[in-house]
C-alpha cells in the first residue's frame, strides 16, 4: 500500500466538495480490496461518531480513496471493522470473564 495512506489525519471531501479532516482508525483487507475506516478529527463527545470507510481503487496507474457505495457490503464492514476495533481495545480484565 502506498505511503500516503499511512498518515494518521486526512483531509476528505464531499460530493459537495465540502472538507473535513478524519482520522484513519484502521485499515483491513477484505477480497482483494483494501479498506480504510476513518472517524471525524474533531469528535463531538455528545453524539456518536461518524465512521467512514473508503476503498482503495487503481485508476490509470494511482491508487485512489472510493467510497463503498452497496449498502449491504458497507454495513458488513462496519461490523468487521467494530469487531476489530472492539478486540484491540478489549481490556485484560475482559478476557477473564
Amino acid at each position: 500500500m502506498s505511503e500516503e495512506y499511512k498518515n494518521n489525519f486526512v483531509v476528505l471531501t464531499d460530493e459537495d466538495g465540502n472538507e473535513k479532516e478524519f482520522e484513519h482508525i484502521d485499515t483491513l483487507e477484505d477480497g482483494g480490496t483494501v479498506y480504510l475506516a476513518f472517524i471525524p478529527a474533531e469528535l463531538n463527545l455528545e453524539e456518536e461518531a461518524e465512521v467512514v470507510i473508503l476503498k482503495i481503487i487503481e485508476e490509470n496507474g494511482e491508487e485512489l480513496l472510493a467510497s463503498v457505495d452497496d449498502e449491504d457490503e458497507s454495513l458488513r464492514l462496519y461490523n468487521l471493522f467494530m469487531d476489530r476495533l472492539e478486540d484491540m481495545y478489549e481490556s485484560p480484565d475482559d478476557e477473564d470473564e
